[in-house]
């Protein structure tokens, strides 16, 4: 009886073994840790998605039409062979105007999130709001106030947006006929604008809540209205001809 008396303390209340309930909870805790995977290391590929791919990085076409065929047409027809004399597209800076849409001291979220989606789709880049600086009454804005959403690109995203502006979004603006010519400041800048976001085929018109247009700045140093008339020429912009005025 006292053989008995001891197995019967030595089991758990549950009728198991003993130590089954500790090997239970040692078994969750390593499942729990089974599951998560460990990092790989920085000599392993982490999938097909994390491949980079093989070859030289290609540069933007419109870059290189700049390089072999702007610059040398440019030297020719203004006699300035100096490279660091000729324009250059520093940036491009897009901006949207949002203040007619406040409703009190707020911009509805459904405003703020589609003009703010549509310039990072066009631009690959994160815009920011800009606030007013000063108050105007007759706008019924306030210093502080969220007034307009910006961005601006530069180098390789500034080259490739201008391909697409130039080659994908004007033929797609409605009764088109050609760009202002006369839209230069006197630093050589050229300033357009557009009515409706849905020239760009990376938008989706199905899924905006509403249309806005935007303002697109292409700064030149260097330059001068003529000299940067002719570097747009070269490389497709189009210009309103005279008889189409």
């Amino acid at each position: 009886m006292s053989k008995e008396a001891d197995n019967k303390k030595n089991q758990s209340p549950q009728g198991g073994k003993p130590g089954a309930q500790g090997g239970k909870q040692g078994a969750g805790r390593t499942g729990q840790q089974g599951n998560k995977k460990p990092a790989p290391r920085k000599h392993e590929s982490v999938g097909d998605e994390a491949e980079v791919p093989a070859g030289p990085k290609v540069p933007p076409r419109m870059r290189v039409m700049y390089d072999e065929k702007v610059r040398p047409a440019f030297a020719e027809q203004f006699g300035e062979k100096n490279r660091l004399a000729q324009p250059k597209l520093e940036k491009i800076v897009l901006n949207v105007n949002m203040g007619r849409h406040l409703e009190g001291t707020k911009i509805p979220p459904n405003v703020r999130t589609t003009v703010l989606d549509t310039l990072n789709k066009v631009t690959g880049q994160r815009p920011v709001i800009v606030k007013a600086k000063k108050s105007v009454s007759n706008f019924k804005l306030r210093e502080g106030f969220e007034s307009s959403a910006m961005v601006t690109i530069r180098r390789e995203r500034m080259w490739h947006f201008l391909d697409r502006l130039i080659n994908l979004a004007t033929p797609r603006i409605k009764d088109f006929r050609g760009l202002n010519e006369k839209a230069f400041d006197a630093g050589g800048s050229y300033s357009m604008g557009l009515t409706e976001q849905g020239v760009f085929p990376e938008i989706n018109m199905a899924e905006a809540t509403f249309t806005h247009g935007m303002n697109i700045n292409m700064v030149f140093s260097n330059s001068d209205p003529a000299r940067s008339r002719f570097v747009l020429e070269q490389m497709g912009m189009p210009f309103r001809k005279p008889d189409q005025k």
